[in-house]
C-alpha cells in the first residue's frame, strides 16, 4: 500500500533549481531517509511531502492515502502564542490521548473531586490506563515534565523534544521528520532509535545520524544535482551502490569528453559554407558541450591549515568543581592533556558539559580548583551560540573581515577566496549574502572562521548539528589528521566512535568518568553494570519479606514530592505487570514439547523483550528513589 506519493515536483528559488520533476513513493512500513548536501533542498522536499509547501511544476502533485494519518516534525516547531507544554503535547484528535489529558488536568485540581471522578471514569471506559503509562514513559525519556510552562519560554531544543513527544504519543501512520536527533542527548537518541525500529512504523526522515541510517532505514534517497537517486538498503548498502553509480557516471563522462574533443576539432576545421548535415553536427556538439560542462563533480573539502606547535604544558585541570543553585555540575575534575589527544565529552542535556568547556577555556571561574594553560596553547572554540556572522554581508566579505589569507604547510599561503573554494563555497556562492545560506552552510562557514585562527587545540561543542554527511566525512578526516588536541562535545555516536578514543562521561552528582575507549564500548560496559545492579536488587527483593516489588515505605520517601511518589507507584505497577507476563511465558515454555518451532521462537523473542523492558523500568525506579 502506497501511503505517500510525489509526482514531477519542482522547486526553484530565484535562479537556483533545488529539484526538477522529482518523484517519490513511500509504501506502508518502509523507513526512508533523504540525504543530500546542505542547501540542496532536503528540508524543502520534506515540507512538500508533508503538505506544508505546495508542489510546483506542470502536472506536479502530492498524494496522501486517505487512511494514513500523517505527522510532521520540523527543525523548529511552532506551537503558537500562549500554548503550554500540556496544550502542545496533548493536542490530538485521539480520544484516548484526550482522556489522558483531562485526567492529568484533573489531578492538578485535587479540590475538584467530581472532575477527577469523571476523568477517572472516562479513563476506565476507554481502557486508557496503559496508554497513560506509555505516555508518561515517552515524556520521561524525552525529559518533558513541566506541563504548565509556556512553550514560548522554552529553548529550541526543549521545543523540539515537546514536538517529538507529541508526535510519538499521537501514534500517526506516517511520520515525516527533519533532523529528529538534533538537541537530544545520547540516551534519548538511542531510545528513539529503538522506537523507530518498530516494524509497524512508516517513516520519511532527513538525518545525518549514520547509526540511524544503518540500523533504522531500509531505503535511502539521495538528492543530488536536482535529481533523485533511489537506493534500497541501509547506510552501508547505500555507500556501496552510490560508489558504483559514480564510477559508471565517471566512465560515461570520460567518453563524452573524448567525443567532445573530436567534435571540437571538426567544428574548427569546418568550412564557412554550412549545409544541413553541418548544422546537425553543430547542434549535436552544443548538446554534448552542455552535457559535459554541466556535469557536476563531487565537491571536495580539503584542509591543509598549518597548526601552531604545542608546548610541554598544554591544558591542565586540578580538582575543578562548579555548582549552580545547590546542584553540583562538576566535581573534583582533574586531568592533564597530552599532545594530539582526541577526547569526547558525553552526558545528558544540562549535565554540565558546556560548563566544563567554559572553565577549561577560562571563560568561567571554577568554584574549586584551578585551570592552567600552556604558553603555546592556542584555542579554536566552536560553540553552539557562536555564529554571529553579519547576515548583510556577502560570504567573501564576511571572511575577508577576519583575514585575507592563512598560512599553509611548507610556507605556502591561501587567500580567503581559495579557502572558501576548499570549503565547498564556489566562486558564485561566495557572492551570496550570509542570510541566504542554509543552517548547515552557516555552520560550515563558522567552522572555517575558527580554523582560520590557526589553533592547535580545537574545542568543538556540537559541531555536527545541521551538517550533511559528506561534510561530516571530510571534517572527520581532517580531525584525525589535525596536528593538535581535539576536545569534542557531541551527540553523534558515529562521529564520536570515529574521532574519540577517550571519553569524559558525566555521571551522577557532577562526577566525571575518565573512560579510555570508544563510546560503543562504554555503552556495552554500562549495560553490564546495570545488569549486575538489577541482579543484586532482584536478589535483595527475593529475600525481602515484603511481597511488593519495591518498598515505598522507607525513610527517604518522606522527602519525595507527591509527583515523585506517584511516578514510583506507576513504575512499580509496570514492573509487576511485566513480571506477570514473564511468568505466563515461562509456563508456556514448560510445555515446550507440544509447541511448534515457530511458536517457541516467537515466545523467545517476547521473553527477551520483556527482560529488556523490566531492566529499563527497574533502572527508572532506581533513578526515582535514588
Amino acid at each position: 500500500m502506497v501511503y505517500l506519493e510525489l509526482t514531477d515536483v519542482t522547486k526553484i528559488y530565484g535562479d537556483k533549481v533545488l529539484f526538477d520533476k522529482v518523484s517519490l513513493q513511500v509504501a506502508k512500513n518502509t523507513k526512508v531517509a533523504l540525504v543530500a548536501k546542505n542547501g540542496t533542498g532536503k528540508s524543502t522536499l520534506l515540507r512538500v511531502a508533508a503538505g506544508i509547501d505546495a508542489p510546483e511544476g506542470i502536472g506536479s502533485e502530492m498524494y496522501l492515502h486517505k487512511d494514513a494519518r500523517m505527522a510532521y516534525l520540523s527543525q523548529d516547531p511552532d506551537f503558537g502564542e500562549g500554548a503550554t507544554v500540556m496544550d502542545a503535547v496533548f493536542d490530538s484528535e485521539n480520544p484516548v490521548v484526550r482522556a489522558v489529558r483531562d485526567y492529568e488536568e484533573a489531578l492538578s485540581h485535587t479540590d475538584d473531586v467530581p472532575r477527577l471522578l469523571k476523568a477517572s471514569a472516562k479513563m476506565d471506559e476507554l481502557r486508557a490506563w496503559d496508554i497513560e503509562s506509555r505516555i508518561k514513559e515517552v515524556l520521561s525519556k524525552l525529559n518533558v515534565d513541566k506541563y504548565d510552562q509556556k512553550v514560548s519560554t522554552l529553548s529550541g531544543g526543549q521545543r523540539k523534544r515537546v514536538a517529538l513527544a507529541k508526535l510519538i504519543i499521537d501514534e500517526p501512520d506516517l511520520i515525516i521528520m527533519d533532523e529528529p536527533t538534533n538537541h537530544l542527548d545520547l540516551d534519548m537518541i538511542e531510545w528513539l532509535e529503538e522506537w523507530l525500529q518498530s516494524p509497524n512504523l512508516t517513516v520519511v526522515m532527513v538525518t545525518h545520524d549514520r547509526y540511524f541510517l544503518e540500523r533504522v532505514c531500509n531505503r535511502i534517497i539521495e538528492l543530488d544535482g536536482g535529481e533523485i537517486f533511489h537506493y534500497t538498503g541501509n547506510y552501508s548498502e547505500f555507500l556501496e551502490k552510490k560508489a558504483t553509480r559514480e564510477e559508471t557516471s565517471s566512465a560515461e563522462l570520460d567518453k563524452d569528453k573524448k567525443r567532445m574533443k573530436k567534435e571540437l576539432e571538426w567544428v574548427r576545421r569546418m568550412p564557412s559554407g554550412r549545409g544541413t548535415k553541418a548544422k546537425s553536427r553543430l547542434k549535436d556538439f552544443a548538446d554534448l558541450k552542455s552535457k559535459v560542462t554541466g556535469h557536476r563533480t563531487e565537491g571536495e573539502l580539503t584542509i591543509e591549515i598549518k597548526g601552531q606547535r604545542l608546548g610541554g604544558k598544554i591544558l591542565e585541570a586540578y580538582n575543578v568543581g562548579k555548582s549552580y543553585d545547590g546542584r553540583e555540575l562538576v566535581k573534583g575534575f582533574t586531568y592533564k592533556f597530552k599532545k594530539n589527544e582526541r577526547v569526547g565529552i558525553v552526558g545528558k542535556n544540562g549535565a554540565g558539559k558546556s560548563t566544563l568547556l567554559h572553565m577549561l577555556t577560562k571563560e568561567l571561574e571554577p568554584d574549586t580548583g584551578k585551570v592552567t594553560h600552556g604558553v603555546n596553547t592556542h584555542f579554536g572554540y566552536y560553540t553552539q551560540d557562536g555564529i554571529n556572522l553579519d547576515n548583510d554581508k556577502r560570504v567573501i566579505e564576511a571572511i575577508r573581515e577576519i583575514a585575507e589569507f592563512i598560512p599553509l604547510e611548507k610556507g605556502l599561503k591561501l587567500t580567503a577566496r581559495g579557502l572558501l573554494n576548499r570549503f565547498m563555497f564556489p566562486d558564485k556562492q561566495q557572492q551570496v549574502y550570509v542570510s541566504q545560506l542554509s543552517g548547515g552552510e552557516k555552520r560550515r562557514l563558522y567552522l572555517l572562521t575558527i580554523l582560520m585562527q590557526n589553533p592547535n587545540f580545537l574545542i568543538l561543542d556540537e559541531p555536527t548539528n545541521d551538517l550533511d554527511i559528506m561534510t561530516l566525512n571530510i571534517l572527520e578526516d581532517f580531525l584525525l589528521e589535525f596536528p593538535g588536541c581535539v576536545l569534542i562535545v557531541s551527540h553523534d555516536r558515529f562521529f564520536l566512535d570515529k574521532i574519540a578514543d577517550h571519553l569524559f562521561i558525566f555521571e551522577e552528582e557532577g562526577n566525571i568518568r575518565d573512560w579510555n575507549g570508544l563510546y560503543t564500548e562504554y555503552r556495552e560496559k554500562r549495560k553490564e553494570e546495570l545488569s549486575e545492579l538489577n541482579a543484586e536488587r532482584n536478589k535483595s527483593k527475593a529475600s525481602s519479606p515484603s511481597p511488593a516489588p519495591v518498598s515505598t515505605k522507607s525513610e527517604p520517601e518522606k522527602q519525595l514530592s507527591q509527583d515523585e511518589r506517584k511516578a514510583i507507584r506507576r513504575v512499580e505497577g509496570q514492573i509487576d505487570k511485566l513480571e506477570k507476563a514473564k511468568v505466563k511465558i515461562n509456563k508456556q515454555f514448560a510445555d515446550a514439547a507440544n509447541l511448534e518451532p515457530g511458536k517457541i521462537a516467537e515466545l523467545g523473542r517476547k521473553l527477551s523483550e520483556l527482560n529488556e523492558e523490566i531492566e529499563e523500568r527497574e533502572l527508572e525506579w532506581m533513578e526515582l528513589v535514588g
